[in-house]
């Protein structure tokens, strides 16, 4: 395997790239939180003058001691139980850990607890930016009338709490609205992006069976308007438990036929309800890439989110109510909810609805300095890319409000660490983290009291007992392994939507190792406490930070009649890129020339991302299986990182080991 970075020497301690200051380190709520907790949760004493032997004492008493630790947290950051709960951890036995037994509570209660401030008014709740790149405000106030009146609109409507109401909707402030008054009733929210077609969308909507759609007419990307209007009636047509559609008009049309206005939806002025529901009661559907089929239906739970959100973005992002939070995303990845969450530490969150690369390359750094956004995260691949276009977003943009740029959705190569570094400010904490769409947080990242070195994580997250395993379960520092996480977190999966025996959830997370989450990445825990993440173990594919299936290219692409069977890759590059070829085994008398190549990739296009389109479609005589009939991905993934075919596959586990000596050549051809 070739890996996306490599840890350091430990006999050769490395310089870091950056260094918070003393006054930094002082000023941390992080800081202040381990002091508190020391004094009144048991919690180890900090260490004066020493933030990294603090820390990973702190880290080390949050995943042995995990009621004490959760029970700090809470009540740190005060979260509103209706009812309290009977204890904080009743099971830690993994799947299946029960958090918090017997409390009642509302995200969205939260999420809108800042309007009772009474500076509120003083700063938006939310900042909008389409591709004119000017910020449009919604003050707290508004926000909050927005959502009682939607909550109460739904309860009309004969929404219930566990009911399932989706969005086809893009990264604007009607989502949100949208998402917190479905969490408010107690409802179950879900969402997709409006690039992804009828047929990606409807893989998921119609496995959790939505009562209410609330969708947009069309979107603007790149400078340009893409109507959706035959997507959102055809997806009314398959979805046959819908009782009301919400029409969104984002691009002026008049709502269809039997849909609901949204400006009427919204206009009363309605102080919000909240539902007070159990700990682990569902807040909303997550998907995963549909790798080996259907996407996941990942459920996570509205206690279990609240509380992983507060420490996530309270301490080790350093977000308040004096912060604006920008990340650049879309409503069909999780770091959008993970985004809405800045609502939940008071912070303005900025929603950013277009390209990422409009009207050039820079867009995302006009974002930043126009919206004043103080922490500001975005994709490794963005990042590469500006390095690549000569981007200087230092000189060229006022960017003195960042204190943080964040990066996911792949690991950051060391050279995007020195990018920042030297393009946007030496006095930058570049916050490189990675976690997953299965617990919506970060496993690894960021840490405001630690240094950055480069190409690597700062540490474990608090209350995430991170290892790295060999494949006999034994502990591996300053070795790639398989990234585990031996106790639960309470935003791991409540359960998987129609999955009633659990063993779809088991087989996903806990068959490699009964009782212990193992993730599918590659990783590496240094001596010195650092993280390194070397790409994927499995075969998700990851186009900008947006995961995807294999299995949907492959429903897409051989419904045309001269794809016999296809094969697509994904492949972390060592300098930061990412090569995605298609391999096609052809019909017979098919011919693959241009035409073909076109509509194949119109065809993925069109019907599941324009992200996913592949770089290169490649003929080849065949794909390999397993004995069982499974499509071998991962090791083909790995030949073509270079590692050699006796390493990559084990050679009795598949149909034609002469198949994997053509991709194998394929790969030395690809070698420089």
């Amino acid at each position: 395997m070739t890996a996306a970075s490599t840890a350091s020497s430990p006999a050769t301690p490395p310089e870091p790239l950056w260094q918070p200051g003393a006054d930094r380190i002082e000023n941390a709520r992080l800081t202040r939180f381990h002091t508190w907790a020391s004094e009144r949760h048991g919690a180890p004493q900090p260490v004066p003058g020493d933030a990294a032997a603090s820390y990973a004492a702190l880290q080390r008493w949050s995943v042995e001691d995990l009621p004490a630790f959760w029970q700090a947290v809470a009540d740190w950051f005060d979260v509103r139980f209706g009812t309290p709960a009977e204890t904080v951890l009743a099971d830690p036995a993994m799947p299946g850990a029960q958090w918090f037994p017997g409390a009642t509570l509302n995200y969205a209660e939260h999420a809108l607890r800042a309007a009772e401030d009474p500076d509120s008014s003083a700063r938006p709740a939310l900042l909008h930016v389409d591709e004119t790149h000017e910020p449009a405000p919604l003050s707290w106030s508004e926000l909050r009338r927005q959502v009682g009146s939607l909550a109460a609109e739904l309860r009309a409507l004969g929404v219930r709490p566990g009911d399932r109401v989706s969005g086809y909707l893009p990264n604007v402030p009607q989502a949100v609205v949208a998402l917190l008054a479905t969490a408010a009733v107690g409802a179950v929210w879900t969402s997709c992006a409006p690039d992804f077609g009828a047929r990606s969308v409807l893989d998921r909507f119609q496995q959790v069976e939505p009562v209410v759609l609330f969708a947009v007419d069309g979107y603007r990307y790149g400078g340009k308007e893409h109507d959706r209007s035959e997507t959102v009636a055809e997806l009314r047509r398959e979805l046959p438990t819908l009782r009301a559609v919400v029409h969104i008009p984002l691009l002026g049309s008049t709502a269809p036929e039997g849909a609901l206005a949204w400006d009427r939806l919204t206009a009363a002025d309605v102080e919000p309800e909240f539902e007070q529901v159990p700990f682990d009661h569902p807040l909303w559907v997550l998907y995963s890439s549909g790798t080996t089929g259907l996407p996941k239906a990942i459920v996570q739970s509205q206690g279990g989110i609240l509380v992983e959100h507060l420490k996530q973005l309270g301490l080790h992002t350093d977000l308040g109510p004096d912060d604006r939070f920008f990340w650049y995303t879309s409503t069909g990845w999780m770091m959008w909810n993970f985004l809405v969450s800045g609502l939940l530490v008071g912070s303005t969150v900025v929603l950013y609805d277009g390209s990422p690369g409009y009207p050039d390359v820079a867009a995302q750094w006009r974002i930043a300095e126009r919206t004043g956004a103080t922490v500001y995260g975005t994709s490794a691949a963005y990042v590469m890319a500006c390095r690549k276009a000569g981007v200087h977003p230092g000189r060229d943009f006022d960017l003195s409000a960042v204190k943080c740029v964040a990066t996911t959705g792949s690991p950051l190569p060391p050279d995007g660490f020195r990018w920042i570094h030297d393009e946007v400010a030496a006095d930058m904490w570049i916050a490189s983290v990675s976690g997953g769409t299965d617990v919506c947080s970060c496993f690894a990242g960021a840490v405001p009291t630690l240094p950055v070195f480069i190409g690597e994580l700062q540490a474990p997250c608090l209350g995430t007992d991170l290892r790295s395993w060999d494949p006999t379960g034994k502990a591996l520092v300053d070795e790639v392994g398989e990234l585990v996480v031996t106790n639960p977190m309470p935003s791991m999966p409540i359960r998987f939507w129609n999955d009633p025996d659990g063993e779809r959830y088991r087989e996903s997370y806990f068959d490699m190792f009964p009782g212990v989450w193992r993730h599918g990445d590659w990783i590496t825990l240094t001596s010195r406490g650092t993280v390194v993440i070397h790409g994927r173990s499995d075969s998700t594919l990851n186009r900008q930070g947006v995961r995807m299936g294999s299995a949907d290219i492959y429903e897409a692409v051989e419904r045309l009649p001269e794809i016999r069977e296809s094969l697509v890759i994904g492949v972390e590059q060592p300098d930061g890129g990412y090569w995605m070829p298609l391999f096609v085994h052809l019909a017979p008398g098919a011919e693959l020339d241009d035409g073909l190549r076109e509509r194949i990739k119109r065809t993925i296009r069109e019907q599941l991302s324009p992200r996913h389109v592949p770089d290169d479609v490649i003929e080849v005589p065949g794909v390999p299986h397993t004995l069982t009939g499974k499509r071998i991905e991962v090791p083909v993934k790995r030949l073509l990182q270079g590692t050699p075919l006796e390493k990559a596959v084990n050679a009795g586990s598949v149909d034609d080991l002469e198949l994997l000596r053509f991709y194998a050549s394929l790969a030395d051809a690809r070698t420089p």
